[in-house]
């Protein structure tokens, strides 16, 4: 077994989790440490501790060690993805400045110059001014570079979590061009840092020199220092291949290669991803992120709130469930599919659009979240049911979306997250889009794509084609009923396409009359 295994660490936003994979793709061994998501030291911001992440992620990778027979002599690197947009303030040494800012923090910075000369004339010729107002408000250097300017000149470099623990693993500042996700001037056509003329120096104005390293998926981010392998149990001088981001791993861990493979992800954050060797803007002018692959892109439409909405629901309508579930020792949403039986396919016309959380573009700043059609047949059986069925109809617009864009049809469905492990929410994706839905071989999808990334890298397998092929394989699979199809699509576009559209001026005057969401100043 000597060297024909790989270590993945998978630091997302719940839990960090260290891997053992083969070859194959099969999971040896696991390890999970369950994190605290964020502290809000203020009402709408979310940090975390850095050295909080490390000290997760040393204690995962030392429970592994005993939890395991497996030697360390066979593993022959290690990769890394985390959860994305997160950011950290460190000094020459690598020592945190400030709290991480973790990604679902929604503070702004209100009142910026905006992007002046020939770039904000073209954006005021096309109606982007708002949008790219959104993004500098939403971008953490700016804020941090306004609020507190100390940390900002004492700032050495300006990392995503996954630069952050990537030197504390190598003693390198670098990161993967995969990882790039975020509020960072970075040009996402070339898959590199901006140009010096491009507008994101003016929207996020930094210093270049304070930005790290990049290196391609699959390429040679370091090796494990000797610090790191005594805090760790990780062998000392073993590699650590660059990966991606979680997102972008998991749709290759699903298999999801080509770009007529859609890869859904039920997450806190639901998204549909395809894979493409060509840039192509889903939307224009919002860029697609970097893949898991060198050189190609991850064309993603995602929904913020995603699979939280269940979440929500649980809290604020599934007490007898809570209870039930505490009772049982189980976690309450594995009680929720019973809900679902109880409710026809198309909840009775109560159909819902899940913009719990405004967007960047699709949907735009304004937008909110939206259920109609309430009877007093409805229950909150219903309103779960419709909340699966939205988010369902939201990722079906996003595929098309794509498809009308790219010109390639998706024609499979790969699901993964949280939210995959519902065997309703898996048939009524199958219902919805009217594709087979089928989950992966195995649950840790992202952590499985970090390590077909070291397995190329690191020339265990000769091609991604080669190591996808030999890595994954389907799991479950949920066929559409064409009866219900049927009935969804006409729910879907006589119905659901038409809410945005016509809701969107009262979205407007809602946030005129009440100030929510704020509009950008």
């Amino acid at each position: 077994m000597k060297g024909d295994c790989i270590l993945a660490i998978d630091n997302g936003t719940q839990s960090v989790r260290a891997l053992l994979f083969d070859l194959r793709g099969n999971l040896l061994a696991k390890s999970q440490v369950a994190l605290e998501p964020y502290v809000s030291p203020r009402p709408g911001w979310a940090e975390q501790d850095p050295n909080y992440y490390w000290d997760s992620l040393c204690q995962a990778c030392r429970q592994l060690w005993r939890q395991t027979d497996i030697p360390k002599a066979a593993i022959a690197g290690v990769a890394l993805t985390t959860q994305r947009a997160t950011v950290i303030n460190v000094d020459k040494a690598g020592r945190p400045l400030r709290p991480a800012i973790v990604w679902l923090d929604q503070r702004r910075t209100e009142g910026l110059k905006p992007v002046g000369g020939l770039w904000g004339a073209a954006f005021r010729l096309v109606r982007m001014s708002e949008t790219v107002s959104y993004i500098q408000a939403e971008a953490e250097a700016n804020w941090i570079r306004q609020h507190e300017p100390e940390v900002w000149r004492g700032t050495h470099k300006y990392l995503y979590l996954s630069g952050y623990l990537t030197f504390k693993l190598t003693g390198r500042f670098v990161d993967s061009v995969g990882c790039q996700v975020g509020y960072m001037p970075f040009d996402y056509k070339k898959l590199a840092w901006a140009g010096p003329r491009d507008w994101k120096w003016q929207a996020v104005p930094m210093d270049k020199r304070i930005l790290p390293a990049l290196v391609p998926p699959a390429g040679m981010l370091g090796s494990i220092t000797a610090e790191a392998a005594t805090e760790t149990g990780i062998p000392a001088g073993l590699p650590l291949i660059a990966a991606a981001a979680d997102k972008a791993c998991e749709v290759i861990g699903t298999g999801a290669l080509a770009p007529h493979i859609g890869c859904l992800s039920y997450g806190t954050t639901a998204t549909i991803n395809t894979t493409h060797r060509k840039y192509v803007e889903v939307i224009p002018l919002i860029p697609p992120f970097p893949a898991a692959v060198p050189d190609a892109y991850s064309l993603e439409l995602q929904i913020y709130r995603g699979f939280w909405m269940v979440s929500w629901f649980k809290q604020q309508f599934a007490l007898s469930e809570r209870l039930q579930a505490a009772e049982l020792g189980v976690a309450a949403e594995t009680l929720f599919d019973e809900l679902v039986a109880q409710v026809p396919p198309g909840s009775m016309g109560l159909t819902l659009q899940p913009y719990w959380s405004p967007g960047v573009k699709v949907p735009g700043p304004e937008a909110k979240g939206a259920v109609i059609g309430f009877g007093d047949v409805h229950t909150r059986a219903h309103l779960y049911r419709a909340i699966l069925e939205g988010l369902a109809y939201a990722l079906r617009e996003g595929k098309e979306r794509t498809e009308q864009r790219s010109r390639v049809p998706v024609t499979e469905l790969r699901v993964a997250g949280g939210g995959s492990q519902s065997d309703a929410a898996m048939q009524i994706t199958a219902d919805v889009f009217g594709l087979p839905a089928v989950r992966p071989h195995l649950y840790e999808a992202s952590g499985l794509g970090a390590a077909i990334d070291a397995a190329v890298g690191l020339g265990l397998h000769p091609d991604f084609a080669t190591a996808v092929a030999e890595m994954t394989r389907p799991g479950e699979r949920f066929e559409p009923d064409a009866e219900r199809h049927a009935l969804y699509d006409a729910l879907y576009q006589r119905v659901y396409k038409q809410m945005y559209g016509r809701l969107m001026p009262l979205y407007q005057a809602i946030r005129e009359i009440t100030g929510y969401p704020s509009p950008v100043r």
